[in-house]
């Protein structure tokens, strides 16, 4: 997947009974327009409680949730970022 600009992607996540949300699998389109999706393998919440913009160009603030999370690509772990948009339902990811 190499490096990426931020894009728009498709998240199956689990919303829990305590309102957490927990990404399960990612769907993005490979450079011939083909989808592939991964199972997120680990993830975790990052919290931080100001306003910034992160290394891949996302303005994050108390309205968008980042996740770092692990996938398997070609039996190699491979870190990825989700970020949810909690207004507007979308999600992008940068690797």
């Amino acid at each position: 997947m190499g490096q990426m600009k931020p894009t728009t992607v498709d998240v199956i996540c689990q919303h829990t009974k305590t309102g957490d949300i927990i990404p399960m699998r990612v769907r993005v389109t490979d450079e011939d327009g083909i989808y592939q999706a991964y199972n997120i393998k680990q993830y975790r919440i990052v919290d931080k409680n100001c306003a910034y913009t992160t290394p891949d160009g996302i303005y994050v603030y108390n309205k968008i949730m980042m996740f770092e999370c692990t996938i398997i690509v070609f039996g190699q772990n491979k870190s990825i970022r989700l970020y949810y948009d909690l207004e507007n339902g979308i999600w992008k990811i940068a690797a």
